[in-house]
């Protein structure tokens, strides 16, 4: 949680639930190598985690997607992530 509360507070711009088992997380575009290796890592000690980064004029859009069984591990990382993205404005 450490490195996700790391990137959060230096990258994040926008935290949105489009869905349950979705988040969408917009960064800044010059965090994307962290993003990336924190979900690398993240995916080979929770499999269930699906990542997807795509790059836009507004920065790194990364979704992050669970099955049903893991909405409240997301929620808590999206509790999380909003409260940094609020933290640092």
């Amino acid at each position: 949680m450490a490195e996700f509360d790391a990137l959060f507070s230096a990258a994040l711009r926008t935290v949105a639930r489009p869905e349950p088992t979705v988040l969408g997380l917009v960064l800044d575009t010059g965090h994307e190598a962290a993003a990336r290796e924190l979900a690398a890592r993240e995916s080979g000690c929770c499999s269930f985690f699906a990542f997807a980064f795509t790059r836009r004029p507004d920065g790194l859009h990364w979704r992050i997607t669970v099955p049903d069984a893991q909405v409240a591990v997301l929620e808590a990382l999206a509790e999380r992530a909003a409260a940094l993205a609020k933290a640092t404005r």
